[in-house]
């Protein structure tokens, strides 16, 4: 049985040595040259901590980004990618919280890194690159390692305005991507486009299916999310197979025509994540990717990437949303109502909790958060049991499909009445002339705002919602825009449009 990812990077550079790894837009290495210095890198800083301490890599996403995780594992640690883009305040955060001694970097980075990690060592990647693999120290250390121990940290924001730092461990990560590299059909003959940045869950699925399977890693750069027609002629000169991707970057693509520019032929195989994938989205990328399936996958980061998967059926109508669909196996998806009662009746709407070996451990020195999400499962009170509570609303369909119905903090109460932000985003949607939309609620202001990228009249907007929801639904302010603002997650940044003006009432 597996108990540690670095088993998976052993076997390929074995038994698919030459084959190539990863690719950047600078360099790529082969199984046998990642194995090789992920163990150089690992020797090295495994003279600088102790056995389970975090260690914060402080760099670019890339090739050599992977011998660092890799190599941080190797040396019995677990890794935090601290983004480069982050403001120095969310950054000082995220070193308070984790308060680790020692940060992995690059020369470019270096100056950077000593200004904000002032008591931490900084080890430069470059020269770590030039150590020497100590294969004995290496081994005993991988012999001790059991699956529970952590494997990384990724931070998400968090209400009291501090990121939360969710700690996976090898297990977790483990008993998600062998169900989901056999799911969904990933092998060695794969290219697998990595669009998330490495802070956020979704690339998980993308490094780690890679390493499970022997697929080729390619990494695009951020960049090209910017130019729709050079991130096109990317994937098509990479001959992507499988893209799994935030639904805002598919959506980026698709709301520019760029797929009207060029097809990526060879991919057959789009996994979207993070939103709700707009209908009309969905049907551009699959009347454009005719034999190519498609999957809508949901879950948040403390659950491992995803707990469930619905693949899209060309034939059906989908005349509500796209379900989320049913659990991956190993892992209980069921809803809760307000008085911890499980619902199982169709159009009942409760709270997404989970159990299972996907649960993260938790989050890193943040006691009070994890009594209030990771609680004593209430339908068992025998023995010690976990769930997880998401603070995401769902139901089940006639199909007893799961239907995301939105976040508990977004379900607001406005002029008396309960309304859901998505329900209005959906219906906003759906019309034509619009091609993104987001809708926010100003606390302060009790006012509806809604914004939107497309040709149609902010006036005339008003007037087709009307067509499909009560008054009270209809924001009061509307402002056509040409750019969604993103978080560096890939969605949309709600609390950005919330502080942005919203446009002249109507």
């Amino acid at each position: 049985m597996t108990k540690n990812v670095l088993e998976y990077l052993e076997w390929d550079a074995t038994e698919l040595s030459d084959k190539i790894a990863v690719i950047d837009e600078n360099k790529q290495y082969s199984y046998r040259e990642l194995y090789n210095l992920s163990k150089i890198v690992g020797s090295g800083i495994a003279k600088e901590i102790k056995k389970n301490t975090p260690v914060m890599v402080f760099m670019e996403k890339g090739a050599d980004t992977l011998c660092t995780f890799f190599g941080i594992l190797y040396a019995g640690g677990f890794y935090t990618l601290l983004n480069p883009e982050l403001p120095e305040s969310r950054l000082n955060n995220i070193y308070d919280t984790l308060a680790s001694d020692v940060v992995v970097t690059s020369r470019e980075l270096k100056e950077r890194a000593e200004g904000i990690f002032k008591t931490a060592r900084i080890l430069l990647i470059e020269e770590l690159l030039q150590g020497k693999a100590e294969e004995d120290e290496l081994k005993a250390i991988l012999a001790e390692s059991i699956d529970t121990e952590p494997l990384y940290i990724n931070f998400t924001s968090g209400s009291t305005g501090i990121p939360k730092g969710i700690v996976v461990s090898q297990r977790s990560v483990i008993d998600f991507i062998e169900y989901f590299t056999d799911i969904f059909n990933i092998t060695d003959r794969d290219i697998l486009a990595n669009q998330a940045p490495f802070d956020f869950d979704v690339s998980v699925k993308d490094i780690y299916g890679a390493l499970k399977t022997g697929a080729t890693l390619v990494i695009v750069p951020k960049r090209m999310f910017s130019s729709p027609v050079e991130l096109i002629d990317y994937l098509c000169n990479h001959n992507i197979t499988t893209m799994i991707w935030a639904v805002s970057a598919l959506c980026l693509i698709s709301t520019f025509h760029g797929l009207d520019y060029k097809t990526p032929k060879t991919v057959n195989k789009v996994l979207f994540s993070g939103e709700v994938m707009p209908k009309k989205h969905l049907k551009e990328w699959m009347n454009h990717l005719k034999e190519a399936q498609f999957v809508n996958l949901y879950g948040p980061t403390e659950i491992t990437c995803n707990c469930t998967y619905h693949f899209v059926d060309r034939n059906r109508e989908y005349s509500e949303a796209i379900p989320i669909g049913k659990a991956f196996p190993n892992e209980d998806v069921f809803l809760l109502d307000e008085n911890n009662q499980k619902i199982s009746d169709k159009d009942i709407i409760g709270e997404i909790c989970v159990r299972g070996t996907a649960l993260a451990l938790g989050y890193y020195s943040a006691g009070e958060q994890n009594e209030k999400h990771f609680i004593q499962n209430p339908l068992n009170p025998y023995y010690p049991e976990t769930i997880y509570l998401t603070g995401d609303l769902a139901k089940y369909n006639d199909d007893q499909e799961l239907v995301f119905c939105g976040r508990k903090d977004f379900q607001i109460k406005y002029m008396g009445h309960r309304i859901e932000i998505e329900e209005i985003e959906r219906a906003m949607s759906e019309i034509n002339g619009v091609e993104s939309c987001c809708v926010v609620f100003d606390e302060a202001k009790s006012k509806l705002k809604g914004f939107y990228i497309g040709a149609i009249d902010k006036k005339e907007l008003s007037l087709r919602m009307k067509e499909t929801l009560p008054v009270f639904m209809i924001p009061s302010a509307l402002r056509q825009i040409e750019k969604m603002p993103l978080t560096k997650n890939g969605k949309i940044d709600r609390k950005l449009l919330k502080e942005m003006k919203g446009g002249s009432s109507l």
